[in-house]
């Protein structure tokens, strides 16, 4: 069959980020099946109808990795876009439209219903292959696990149990772009998360417990988009050192491959052995992106964070005694959250050196988690709301305006002390970063 593969997120801010999840889908199916990548980042909706006509797809798989910005400052939904996707595609196609990704998963079956495809694929990217067996030999697709079609509304299936595999084609030519654009791909090392934070979708996306990839593999691929052009790697794991014998190993992995460019990803500051982050800067860590949320042991203890305050401090000297770029965001307005607690979180940020410091005010509601549930109870959310449009918490003690205002009184005229992802302006300066030959996240440039 042939089958064309649609990456329709064209958010930029603060920068591209690489479709890894489709890599993994073009390894599930093109052994028997003849398949192109439609990244619309790339392409403009002229240029895909031409390769709707060439290479006439009797698929087509969106990859829809993101509802929305998740910024209450500055809100972006994106399901709009989707549905009109959609509807553009029925106009120039007669193939089956099958949606899928990480956004489609938090909530498939409302997902399903608003943009109008013939099926979704519920889970990883892998299931997608299955599928396409099936629906190549004449199946009925309509009952397979993790599947959502109009006679099955939602089929949730347990995470994927088989061993993920990655296609990266250097002949697809879509990951051009993102090397031209800050020269960054990227790298899971592995899947599900073992925290239980009370905001959080990725447990409900990809399970509880980790399924983690051999580290000489992940070095192999590492070493594998370096010889592609890539010049720096993110690592996508939602905590890179959820599991710490596994970063290690991972890392010296990457020593041993002999990989030479630099990395980074998003952190824990939970507390480690003193000499953890000087380990993994020898193998080319450069970038440590802490996932702090808050300074206030009340807030932490009630977002269940697995760290304290006093572990954020330590983890954030060990790193910046190791030679390490460091940032941390904080999300404010949980419940619970008050004027005392923000102001003990921006007192000890006060403290934190040489960093560049993220303030999300607003805490997006997503279905399956703790936090959700608390805001039913408390009658701040009804369960009929449809979530596909960003809803935020909003604590009782504090309105997000006031908890802002908070933030920018303390900030002033410090530049390292940024509101959410800072909006266009930041995006345009590390635009003219990346087009000047500079790589990677480059937030270290504002760190103070």
């Amino acid at each position: 069959m042939n089958i064309l593969l649609i990456s329709p997120n064209t958010l930029t801010t603060p920068y591209p980020v690489y479709p890894i999840g489709l890599d993994y889908v073009v390894a599930a199916i093109a052994k028997h099946h003849q398949v192109r990548i439609a990244d619309l980042n790339l392409i403009s909706r002229t240029e895909l109808a031409q390769l709707l006509a060439d290479f006439a797809p009797e698929v087509i798989g969106l990859s829809c990795r993101n509802i929305d910005n998740t910024d209450a400052a500055a809100p972006l939904a994106f399901i709009d876009d989707y549905r009109q996707l959609v509807s553009w595609l029925r106009c120039h196609t007669r193939a089956t439209l099958v949606c899928g990704g990480s956004g489609f998963t938090i909530m498939p079956a409302l997902f399903f219903t608003a943009v109008g495809c013939d099926y979704g694929i519920i889970g990883e990217g892998e299931r997608f292959g299955p599928f396409i067996e099936a629906l190549a030999a004449g199946h009925d697709v309509a009952d397979m696990d993790g599947v959502i079609s109009a006679r099955r509304p939602d089929s949730r299936p347990p995470p994927w149990d088989g061993t993920p595999a990655r296609a990266f084609d250097v002949s697809s030519g879509h990951h051009a772009f993102y090397l031209a654009n800050g020269g960054m791909l990227n790298v899971q090392t592995k899947r599900g998360c073992s925290f239980r934070c009370i905001y959080c979708p990725y447990p409900h996306i990809e399970g509880r417990h980790h399924r983690l990839q051999p580290p000489e593999h992940v070095a192999a691929t590492a070493l594998a988009l370096q010889k592609a052009g890539a010049r720096y790697l993110f690592i996508t794991d939602s905590a890179f050192n959820s599991d710490v014998a596994h970063s290690l190993a991972v890392a010296r992995a990457f020593k041993k491959a002999g990989l030479s460019i630099p990395w980074g990803g998003f952190f824990a500051p939970i507390r480690t052995d003193s000499d953890y982050f000087r380990t993994l800067k020898e193998s080319g860590l450069k970038h440590v992106e802490f996932g702090t949320e808050s300074l206030s042991d009340t807030m932490l203890g009630t977002y269940r964070k697995p760290f304290t305050s006093a572990d954020v401090f330590a983890s954030h000297r060990l790193a910046r005694e190791a030679g390490l770029h460091v940032a941390h965001y904080f999300l404010l307005g949980g419940p619970g959250e008050s004027e005392e607690t923000v102001r003990t979180c921006l007192d000890g940020a006060e403290s934190l050196d040489k960093t560049a410091l993220f303030f999300f005010v607003g805490i997006r509601l997503y279905p399956n988690t703790a936090l959700y549930d608390i805001a039913v109870a408390e009658g701040k959310l009804s369960p009929h709301v449809n979530l596909l449009q960003p809803v935020f918490y909003q604590a009782d003690a504090l309105e997000h305006g006031a908890i802002e205002a908070l933030v920018k009184e303390r900030a002033g005229d410090r530049i390292n002390w940024v509101i959410g992802s800072g909006g266009d302006q930041v995006a345009a300066t590390i635009k003219k970063l990346h087009q000047r030959n500079h790589c990677g996240p480059l937030w270290e440039y504002i760190a103070r």
